[in-house]
């Protein structure tokens, strides 16, 4: 009898083989982040066999993505009962405690993580951040020194040898390792702004200036550069400059106050006061907190004869810096404006007080920046300290693939947002899409339609490039349907009950039963049903980390045998040839899918990039104009930086 949800709950002599499966399926949801399905799993897995470390671990992993820090938390506890030799373990839960700014008992725990495996990096590299969070400068220092003499030439561990000594505020040291960064990764943006917001601290603004437009030269897309161009040029009264360098951070950073603040600060300069307080609103609207924005805006409002205004923002400054005496007589500037001659004076009156008690003020008393605001410097593209990486927790290499992130907004200036080079997903079958309403493919082909008026399905299938989540109750439904199938199949196993039953499989993301099921069915299926299955076993093979890509070819070959006119075959058996660097077997198939549907965009999109790939850019670009005439707006981006 076939292997179901419902013999791995209730048959306890296949309990070996059971939770091997059901911990492959877990750690299979992991993989494609999909952690509420994953954690199921790990509870079937515990509850069948609690003495277990792993899917403790496993569990805590998903709970970590989740940011359940307190259940991630006891389920590593857990895990360690069981298994106290587990360097992963010890590394997750030492990333819980960081992000619980628990950071003595991080500390503790990375020691035990480099106690059973002193070599590895990341966990040497987390440690010493740790001890720097701690003020332990000179403890952390030795763990990167430590890094330095088994990788000398790591542009990565001398930025981060940088980054602890400017939190030491020993700003030589930091400028003399990024410098060490530098020679060794010329072409990291990243490391060139490092230098440059050093050398602004160290006030070299020559050499700060060379080194930011290094880094947007080497095309950084990070605001904090162009922020911080912005504020030499202004050094350098050259406003022009200064203007279209915040004009392009708050491109790249809408939603990024101190973007707004500069571009205020230089509008309010050249006497566009309209403009300056369009942008100091903004400002303060996305940061409230920072109350000394309110000065600016004030100055501003003084121009544009809005006295009312000016007096609040003055209020609000002193409520929260009494001794900034600026305020005071602003606040009387705008009081006499208004005719009130005795509210002016009771501010000037306040403000000459306090210049009696200078001492008081210079001992400390906090006094608000209102200059311009010097941003961050650019972080290294994979931040360790920051990151959580579930392939380091298992002990498992990271994936050199970077994942695919699609971006829903669609109004505006398209073409100047960011977006990666990545070829567009396969399409598959689900029960569950997500609308891609702008896109004019034709989702369609007349077997897959035919089946499912036939009715031997309890839902619709439809072609989709991208699946929505499931719900807790959705996943209750698809394991009860499981259930259900195998009772019918249990007595009368036809290829459409099999293939019913590989669907519900595939929702539940347990590709292996889905395949098992595929290949039962196959056996019995007619023409039309044979040529669905192999097409969803392709896609299922597809979606497994391991899957085999010689099978997945071998099944779109077949379909397309049985349907010459199943484009979405060759489109899928294009996207592996990419895969495998196969490029004019690629675009031979992607140009048998257009054939077969001229609006296929997501055909057009991948051909484009192809042809980008082996150096045949005005094909590439003709193909994406036609990708982005059907729909997939990102298309346009990619073309105005391939011109």
């Amino acid at each position: 009898m076939v292997c179901t949800l419902y013999t791995v709950l209730c048959t306890p002599l296949q309990a070996q083989l059971n939770t091997d499966r059901l911990t492959a399926i877990g750690r299979n949801a992991l993989y494609f982040e999909d952690y509420v399905l994953s954690i199921q799993y790990f509870n079937q897995v515990i509850r069948l066999k609690p003495y277990l470390s792993e899917p403790y671990l496993y569990r805590s992993i998903a709970k970590i993505q989740l940011e359940d820090y307190q259940g991630a938390l006891s389920d590593c506890n857990a895990a360690l009962e069981r298994n106290p030799f587990s360097p992963g373990c010890y590394y997750a839960r030492g990333y819980i405690y960081r992000q619980l700014e628990r950071w003595e008992d991080a500390e503790n725990d990375y020691n035990e993580a480099l106690r059973f495996s002193p070599e590895n990096r990341t966990y040497m590299l987390l440690r010493a951040d740790t001890r720097a969070q701690r003020k332990l400068y000179t403890e952390a220092l030795e763990d990167i020194d430590r890094l330095l003499k088994r990788e000398p030439h790591s542009a990565s561990t001398w930025s981060e040898r940088g980054r602890i000594c400017i939190l030491s505020q020993d700003t030589l040291a930091a400028l003399e390792a990024f410098e060490q960064a530098a020679q060794y990764d010329k072409t990291n943006p990243a490391i060139w702004s490092q230098l440059g917001v050093t050398n602004m601290m160290l006030e070299r603004e020559d050499e700060a200036y060379s080194q930011l437009s290094q880094a947007i030269q080497l095309g950084s897309k990070w605001a904090g550069d162009y922020i911080n161009r912005g504020v030499l040029h202004y050094h350098r009264n050259n406003y022009r400059g200064a203007l279209a360098d915040y004009d392009q951070a708050v491109r790249l950073s809408p939603n990024e106050a101190d973007c707004y603040y500069n571009r205020g600060v230089m509008r309010q300069e050249v006497g566009d006061y309209n403009n300056a307080l369009e942008d100091l609103n903004k400002a303060i609207d996305l940061a409230p907190e920072r109350t000394e924005m309110r000065y600016q805006r004030g100055l501003v409002e003084m121009q544009l004869r809005q006295w009312k205004e000016v007096v609040a923002d003055m209020q609000a400054l002193i409520a929260r810096y009494p001794y900034f005496l600026p305020s005071y007589y602003l606040a009387a500037q705008a009081k006499a404006k208004m005719g009130d001659q005795a509210g002016a004076y009771r501010y000037r009156k306040q403000a000459q007080d306090l210049e009696e008690k200078k001492e008081q003020i210079q001992a400390g008393k906090a006094q608000p920046n209102t200059d311009l605001i010097v941003a961050d410097a650019q972080p290294q593209k994979k931040d360790h300290r920051k990151e959580f990486s579930a392939h380091t927790a298992q002990n498992q290499p990271e994936p050199t693939e970077e994942d695919q992130k699609y971006d829903s907004a669609t109004r505006g200036s398209v073409q100047k947002r960011y977006q990666d080079v990545v070829n567009e997903p396969n399409i598959t079958l689900s029960y569950y899409s997500q609308d891609l309403s702008l896109r004019r493919t034709n989702y369609y082909h007349p077997i897959v339609d035919q089946l499912n008026r036939s009715e031997s399905l309890p839902a619709t299938l439809r072609f989709t490039t991208q699946e929505l989540s499931l719900t807790a109750q959705m996943v209750d439904f698809h394991f009860s349907e499981i259930n259900r199938l195998t009772q019918h199949i249990d007595m009368s196993p036809t290829a459409e009950l099999f293939f019913a039953r590989a669907i519900e499989f595939a929702v539940i993301k347990d590709y292996a039963s889905a395949i098992d099921d595929c290949t039962r069915a196959v056996v019995r299926a007619d023409k039309d049903l044979e040529t669905v299955i192999c097409f969803c076993r392709a896609c299922w093979r597809g979606k497994m980390a391991d899957g085999d890509q010689e099978l997945m070819l071998r099944d779109y070959d077949q379909v397309t045998r049985l349907q010459p006119d199943f484009a979405f075959a060759y489109y899928n058996k294009a996207n592996i040839l990419c895969a495998q660097q196969s490029w004019q077997d690629a675009i031979k198939n992607y140009t048998k899918a257009i054939a077969f549907d001229g609006d296929f965009a997501e055909a057009y999109f991948n051909r484009g990039l192809t042809y980008v790939y082996i150096g045949e850019t005005e094909k590439g670009l003709s193909d994406l104009s036609k990708a982005g005439e059907l729909g997939i707006y990102q298309a346009y981006n990619l073309i105005l930086r391939f011109k």
